[in-house]
C-alpha cells in the first residue's frame, strides 16, 4: 500500500529537496501531496517533480498556515481525499522583515562567535511580526499554530489502530529557551519571534508525543543546518544574491571546521529523510535530528538533546488548545454574522 505523505511549504528550498529525495528513493510507493500557500509556485515545483519522476503520484494543496480557515478549509480537503496519513512534514515557515545589525555582524566576523553566529543567526537578526487576518501574531501562526490546528484537525486519518504515523517539524539551530515565555507564546513583547516559534515547535513536539504515542502517532523535530534558501536571501533583502553567492567560499572554508554548515537545501533535508526511514518508536522524543555535512561533503544525521521539559511542554499545549478553542468560536461567529 502506497505511503501518503503531506509536506508544508514543499514548493521551494528544504521542503522542495525533501520531495525530490523521497521520490528519487520510492517513486512507486508513494502519495505525495504538496501543501502550498502559492499554487503557482506549487504548480511549477510540481512539474519539476514529474519531469525527473514522471510516474510520480504528486498531487497540490492550497493552504496558507498563517490563516486558520485556510488551514480548516485545506484539512477537510485531505480528508475528503485519503483515508489515512503517514507522515506528516511540518516545514512551512517565515521570517519576515528581518533587521540586521550591521555593527554586530563584523564584531562577530572576528570574533570566536562567527561560527555560531552564521549558522542561528544570534546576535545579529531581530524581526518585525506582523498581525494576520484572525488577529493573531503572524510568525507564530504561520510557523506553530497553523499546523498545531492543522494536526488537530487530521487527527482521525493521523491516529488509526494497528498502524503509525509520524510528524517532523522542521525546527531551527536558532529555537532558543530565553526567546520563549509562556506568558507571552505568541511573542508579541518580544525582539525574536522567529526563535521563539521556533521554540515553541520543539516544546509542542515533545507535548504531542505525550498526548498521541499511545494512539500511534509519533513527533520528531529537526534542524537543517545553516542553508542558503530564500529565507537566508531574505535576511539581507537590499543584499543582491550573487553576493551571497561570493561569499560561498568563505562558507565552505567555514564548513571544514564545523559540520552544522549544509549549505544547500538537498543536505539540508537529510535529516528530514532519514527520519522517513526510521521506526518512529525507537526515535528519542527529546532529541532534536540534526542535517550535517562533513568538510568532504558527506551527509549524515545526528541527534542532540534539545532544552526543553515536559512541565513547560505540557503547560504550552494546553495553552494551545484554549487558543484553538477562542479562534475556532470567533470564526464561528463570524460566518453566522455573514
Amino acid at each position: 500500500m502506497n505511503k501518503v505523505v503531506l509536506v508544508t511549504g514543499a514548493n521551494s528550498g528544504i521542503g522542495l529537496a525533501l520531495c525530490e529525495r523521497l521520490l528519487s528513493q520510492d517513486t512507486e510507493g508513494l502519495q505525495l501531496c504538496l501543501a502550498c500557500r502559492n499554487m503557482s509556485r506549487a504548480q511549477a515545483a510540481r512539474s519539476a517533480l514529474l519531469n525527473s519522476h514522471p510516474t510520480a503520484q504528486v498531487a497540490l494543496l492550497q493552504m496558507d498556515t498563517s490563516s486558520i480557515t485556510s488551514v480548516l478549509s485545506a484539512a477537510q480537503e485531505v480528508k475528503l481525499r485519503y483515508n489515512r496519513l503517514d507522515y506528516l512534514y511540518l516545514n512551512a515557515g517565515i521570517m519576515p522583515n528581518p533587521q540586521f545589525d550591521v555593527k554586530s555582524f563584523f564584531k562577530g566576523l572576528f570574533s570566536s562567535n562567527i561560527i555560531t553566529m552564521f549558522a542561528t543567526g544570534e546576535g545579529i537578526l531581530t524581526q518585525n511580526d506582523g498581525i494576520t487576518d484572525d488577529g493573531l501574531q503572524e510568525i507564530f501562526t504561520t510557523n506553530l499554530f497553523g499546523h498545531f490546528v492543522l494536526i488537530r484537525e487530521l487527527e482521525p486519518i493521523l491516529c488509526q489502530a494497528g498502524r503509525t504515523s509520524q510528524l517532523i517539524w522542521t525546527s531551527s539551530s536558532n529555537a532558543h529557551r530565553s526567546a520563549f515565555s509562556l506568558e507571552d507564546i505568541q511573542h508579541q513583547r518580544g525582539t525574536q519571534p522567529y526563535s521563539s516559534s521556533k521554540y515553541a515547535s520543539d516544546l509542542l513536539s515533545l507535548a504531542l508525543n505525550t498526548h498521541y504515542n499511545k494512539q500511534g502517532l509519533y513527533s520528531s523535530v529537526i534542524c537543517p543546518g545553516f542553508v542558503m534558501t530564500n529565507l537566508t536571501f531574505n535576511i539581507l533583502p537590499s543584499f543582491p544574491a550573487f553576493l551571497w553567492i561570493l561569499l560561498m567560499p568563505i562558507f565552505w572554508l567555514i564548513r571544514v571546521f564545523t559540520n552544522t554548515f549544509t549549505l544547500t537545501p538537498y543536505n539540508g533535508a537529510e535529516s528530514l529523510l532519514w527520519l522517513f526511514n526510521q521506526k518512529p518508536e525507537s526515535l528519542d522524543p527529546q532529541a532534536k535530528y540534526h542535517s550535517l555535512t562533513s568538510g568532504l561533503g558527506n551527509n549524515y544525521t545526528q541527534p542532540q538533546k534539545m532544552d526543553i521539559d515536559l512541565e513547560t511542554s505540557d503547560a504550552l499545549y494546553e495553552k494551545l488548545q484554549q487558543l484553538e478553542s477562542e479562534v475556532r468560536k470567533k470564526l464561528k461567529e463570524k460566518q453566522k454574522q455573514s
